[in-house]
């Protein structure tokens, strides 16, 4: 069998892919956590018109991956359309208290994790995608300079190697985004 081509997801199909998926847990047991961050947060909360999967930083239990893999074939969806791969990826600051709720059911809660990690989690990968993104999430971010947004991703990555030229990477999102900074 050939995998789906990867095709897009809108908010409306995010939100009842996700309600589909709650729908097909057995009613009784212990309540699912998925964190969203990425593409498919930025969607869900209007910043994007697309993304191609639902990344989730928190680990899929079994269960779970039954029903989406189910939902994947009937649909035609990639098997990988809600994962946990960004949780390679999850920022040593990130704290699960500051997430809020998109979704809850008694078998599926969603959060939604800050947008400041969703920032800084973009910026470890930068690719033309992210830097479009952290475009459009710099306006609801409270930094007030480049230099505190270097300093969270170091805080937040403090694995990465320094690099001199970082800062000016982020004044240039910053200037993307119309900030200006002395």
């Amino acid at each position: 069998m050939q995998p789906a081509e990867r095709r897009t997801l809108d908010r409306t199909e995010i939100q009842e892919l996700i309600a589909e998926v709650a729908g097909r847990l057995v009613p009784t047991g212990e309540q699912h956590l998925l964190i969203v961050v990425g593409g498919s947060l930025l969607a869900w909360r209007g910043l994007r018109d697309t993304t191609e999967d639902v990344d989730s930083v928190h680990q899929i239990p079994a269960e779970l991956r039954v029903v989406i893999h189910a939902i994947a074939v009937e649909r035609d969806l990639r098997s990988d359309w809600l994962n946990d791969n960004a949780r390679w990826f999850i920022p040593a600051t990130f704290h699960l208290p500051s997430c809020d709720v998109l979704f809850e059911h008694p078998r599926l809660r969603v959060l939604g994790a800050p947008l400041r990690d969703v920032f800084i989690m973009k910026m470890y990968r930068a690719d033309e995608a992210d830097r479009a993104d952290m475009v459009k999430i710099w306006p609801r971010l409270d930094f007030n300079n480049a230099q505190e947004v270097v300093d969270a991703f170091y805080e937040a990555y403090p694995h990465v190697e320094i690099d001199p030229y970082f800062p000016e990477f982020v004044v240039g999102i910053a200037r993307r985004a119309g900030f200006e900074f002395s």
